[in-house]
């Protein structure tokens, strides 16, 4: 599979995001030549346990994600961050874990908007925002390298392009950055070879950096709303 970074907006301090700075950025990829190919929409859930006393099993999670991807539509993944754990499963999961009512979705993000082609990258602009409104908490950028699998192989490649990204970027005078904090992917078992799994580690990590510098201004509930 095509290695890909995820980066994550990060706004100056007293600045927030909006609408118009998701379109200058969708702007400074048609900028630099990027193609317009189409939607795209990733959805992550965080679940919660629901046991009727509240006492939760030692042996079960307190909380974990549950993420799905465009490039994978029948599938899906769980990271139980706590315990560096990352796993992939049939997209029916979903339906048996509401039959079963061990563990019900506290909230749901949904990361979504346009893709573009630029001869061997591919581009991601997406808005982040809860499922259940249209209220934006946050932008999220794609960086895909289609040619090559390999982590190693890949980053100096990608550092280029970023460093052209960024440049134009610049010229824009936002009030923030993109930023991209690669997980330490070997403690979840993830090897060089680039999988669906490290995107789904990479979003779990954007998800906590998205909450932790919102957090700085308002109350973790207000966030999700």
């Amino acid at each position: 599979m095509p290695l890909k970074w995820v980066f994550h907006w990060q706004p100056n301090a007293g600045t927030t995001v909006n609408s118009q700075m998701l379109t200058e950025v969708s702007q400074c990829a048609e900028s630099i030549n990027g193609v317009k190919e189409g939607r795209w929409k990733a959805t992550l859930t965080f679940y919660k346990p629901m046991f009727r006393d509240q006492a939760v099993p030692a042996e079960y999670p307190r909380d974990f994600l549950g993420i799905s991807l465009p490039e994978q539509p029948n599938r899906y993944y769980f990271i139980i961050r706590s315990q560096k754990i990352v796993l992939e499963a049939d997209s029916s999961i979903q339906m048996i874990m509401e039959k079963l009512q061990s563990y019900k979705s506290r909230v749901s993000l949904t990361f979504e908007g346009f893709q573009y082609q630029l001869g061997d990258f591919q581009l991601r602009v997406g808005k982040v925002a809860p499922s259940a409104s249209e209220n934006l908490r946050g932008i999220v950028l794609e960086v895909e390298y289609l040619p090559l699998s390999s982590m190693e192989k890949s980053r100096q490649i990608l550092d280029g392009f970023v460093e052209i990204w960024q440049e134009a970027m610049s010229k824009r005078s936002l009030p923030g950055h993109f930023m991209h904090i690669e997980p330490n992917f070997a403690e979840f078992g993830l090897s060089d070879h680039y999988t669906s799994q490290h995107t789904a580690v990479q979003y779990a990590t954007v998800m906590a950096q998205l909450i932790s510098a919102v957090q700085t201004a308002q109350a973790k509930v207000a966030w999700w709303e």
